[in-house]
Order: C-alpha cells, then structure tokens, then sequence
C-alpha cells in the first residue's frame, strides 16, 4: 500500500512536470490534470477524481483568495495615486551616493509588502535604471538589492500568496508568521541584496542605457496631486500593524478581554486587509479628488490581474486537498519522520525540489505545504510558523530558465542568459539557503 501511494504521488507530480515544463501547460490546467492521475493511481473511481480537488479549491478561495483580492485592491491604489513613487523618491533623495544599494533594498522592502512580485519588479526597474544612471553605477550594484527586497517579501511574509497557501495548508498562525518573516528577512535581504550585489557588480558591470534619463520626466504628473510619504507608508504598514497586534493580544493572553477581543478582530486577516483597503480608497482616492465613478473603475481594475494567480492558488489547494485525502500526504510525511530529518529542513528541500522541477515558487508552496501538513498538529505553534518560512525560503531556490521569474529580469536587464544565472539565480538561492540557516537558527532559540 506505501509503495503504491508512492507511485501515486510521484505520477501526480511528473504529470505537473510535464505539463508545465514540456508542454507549456498553464499551471492552473496542470495541478488539476496532476491531481486527478494522482487520484486515480491512489485508488480513486475515475468518477470521484476531482472531489477532493473541488473540495480544495472552495477552501482555498476562502481562506487565501478574498486576501490576495484585497491586497490586489491596496496595490493598485497604492499605484495609481502615486504613493508608491513617493515612498520611492521620498527615501532616494534623502540617500547619499554611496549608500544607494541599501536604499534601493529598503525600497524594496517597504514596496514589497503590499505588491505582488511582478509588479514591484515593473515599478522598481525603472528606478533601478535611472538612479545607477545619475549616480554613474553598475546597474548590479543597486539592481540586486531590488531584487532580493521584493524576492525575500514574496517568498516569506504573508499577504503575499506564497506565505498565504503554506498557513492555510499548515493552519499556522498568520501574526506570528509575519512578525517572524519580517525578523528572518532583514538578514537574509542583507546579505542577498547590498552585500551580495557588490560582488556581483565587478561580475557583472552593466551599465544603463541613455534612454533611462527620461524616467523621471516622464514619471511626473504635474496635474496630479499625490498622497504624502507618510499616509502612502501608514497604508503599507496598517495590515502589518494590525495582524501583529493581534498576535501580540493572544501571545499575552488578553484575548479574552473586551480590548484584547476587539484586537483580535481587527487582526483578522481579511478585516485587517479590508480596513486597509478602505482607508486606501479614502486617502488614494476621494482626499485627492477622485470621484466614486474613478475609484469604482481604479478597484475593478485590481481584479484581472490577479485572476490568473487565483486559479493557480485555488488549483494548488485542490492539489494539496487531494494529496490530504487520499492517505499520500500523511505518508510521506511519516517517511520523513522515519528518515529522522529535522522537519522545517524536509519542508525546505521538499519545495526545492518541486521548485527545481516546476520552475514555479507557488507550486512548489503548494506541494510542499500539502505533503508536511500532517506533521504539523505534533509540533508548537512557533514551529508551524518556522515551518510556513522553510517552505518560502524552499520555494524561491535557484530560478533558472524554467521560471518565468528568469526570464523578466534578464529582458530588464539586458543580461545574457550566463549573466542572469551568475546574478539573479545566484542571489535566489543565497537567499533561499539563507533564509534555511536563519529560520533554524530561530528555531533554536525559540523552541
């Protein structure tokens, strides 16, 4: 029976393998075409092959998809109000020369907490560009500290889609993975992104292209007003704050209080992100004399984008739900605890592998997060926060040309294929294998 849930598992995944990285398949198509032959080959009637999948699906929309609708919302307005240019040049004016890579990195950070990773990599290449233009520097030395502050966001701190998945799959908690995420992530954005990009700098000395001094012309709106630094930051950092406080009450053990109930409420996840992307609406919208018609358009457009991503994270739980269901997941598990590996490093190389396999860090989120799951209701809840962070950490591991990732910074660029491995492949695996080291080394001191 383990040798034939084995199979199962390994032919669900090939066929994900092969459909994304042979054939091109979309990747919401391929977790479903993955789960229904791994339904099949654990025992599954062909007519019962997508219940599990259904099942996973609604749940996942539930738990993790209202959240990646709202913080599309807070992004876009963020965005369109020109709050995210000002926290930009807010911070590069006040930046001397020589410390322009730190404050590209914490541009980055501040950036990368609302905005998915594709979009914080459109808004901040530019800038990238342009700032190593005037300053005459390698366009490395500021770009790879970009990249790794929106990289290290996306992979470990909630509410980005990743993190969402593995607390939804591990039922961890999303206050303490996030106050844990942004505690691992200041080190690892360090030495991925400032420290990393100056030796990658005299690897690579690219330099910008004359058309990039156009940037700031073209980026200012005269007709426009915009948001301050501080409302445009106060909206980044108002779901942080809020989720945190919750987390705070609980670990206090005032949640039973009426202040600490209140608390807890607020840092709920969806209200924390719905009030947010209310208080948006107010200060990105009608204080800066848009009308209810504009903001309606501005809120709807938030909603395309993201579609695509919600198939795939709904088809990931549908994937992950059927993996639970079928007996797979708990095996597995139980094998790795047989094989006495310390659990938050086989979540971690559970996602590297589906990472180097698939090319995609959401599937490798998925997977690994549906294959440890039952390992966590024997461990604390610090550990299912830790276990959240391996997996991120996992699943940005090496990018290379099987990941759509690869190819958008090397356009960006103009790097050559050997350039963008010796760069961007090279900082998405320092930053996975440091992020393994710190979420242990917190282990250690914690647990």
């Amino acid at each position: 029976m383990t040798l034939h849930l084995i199979l199962a598992a390994l032919a669900g995944i090939a066929t994900i393998v092969v459909l994304i990285v042979w054939l091109k398949v979309h990747p919401f198509l391929a977790l479903m075409g993955g789960s229904a032959v791994m339904a099949v080959s654990a025992g599954v009637s062909y007519t019962d092959m997508f219940a599990s999948f259904t099942k996973g699906v609604g749940s996942t929309f539930a738990d993790v998809g209202l959240l990646i609708v709202m913080g599309s919302i807070i992004g876009t307005l963020l965005i369109s109000s020109g709050g995210a240019d000002v926290i930009v040049d807010t911070i590069l004016d006040k930046t001397p020369v020589k410390r322009l890579p730190w404050a590209m990195a914490l541009i980055a950070f501040v950036v990368g907490i609302p905005l998915f990773f594709e979009v914080g990599v459109v808004i901040l290449i530019p800038v990238v560009m342009y700032a190593a233009h005037r300053a005459k520097l390698p366009v490395i030395l500021l770009g790879i500290p970009a990249l790794a502050g929106l990289s290290v966001l996306h992979g470990l701190v909630p509410p980005h889609p990743g993190p969402l998945i593995a607390i939804s799959a591990l039922n961890a908690n999303i206050g303490m993975t996030m106050g844990l995420g942004l505690l691992i992530a200041i080190p690892v954005l360090i030495i991925s992104g400032p420290l990393l990009g100056r030796l990658m700098a005299k690897w690579v000395p690219i330099t910008a292209g004359d058309d990039y001094v156009q940037k700031e012309a073209d980026a200012v709106h005269t007709d426009d007003r915009k948001p301050s630094f501080g409302i445009s930051i106060m909206a980044v950092l108002l779901p942080v704050v809020l989720m945190l406080a919750r987390t705070v009450a609980e670990l206090a053990h005032i949640d039973k209080t009426t202040a600490g109930r209140f608390l807890v409420f607020l840092g709920t996840p969806l209200i924390a992100l719905l009030i947010t992307a209310i208080f948006a609406m107010f200060v990105f919208g009608y204080l800066l004399g848009r009308t209810r018609d504009m903001m309606n358009k501005l809120v709807g457009s938030a909603f395309g984008p993201v579609a695509g991503i919600l198939l795939i994270v709904g088809a990931g739980g549908g994937f992950k739900q059927t993996l639970v269901d079928s007996g797979i997941a708990k095996m597995i598990g139980q094998g790795l605890a047989d094989a006495n590996l310390h659990p938050l490093f086989a979540a971690w190389l559970m996602a590297v592998l589906i990472r180097l396999a698939t090319g995609s860090a959401t599937v490798a989120t998925i997977t690994a997060a549906g294959i440890m799951a039952p390992m966590v209701g024997s461990l604390p809840p610090v550990e299912g926060s830790l276990m959240v962070l391996a997996i991120g950490a996992g699943s940005v591991f090496l990018s290379h040309v099987n990941d759509a990732g690869f190819w958008m910074v090397k356009e960006y660029f103009g790097m050559t294929v050997g350039q963008t491995f010796k760069t961007w492949s090279l900082m998405e695996t320092v930053i996975s294998v440091t992020g393994l080291a710190c979420v242990m080394g917190v282990s250690l001191v914690v647990l």
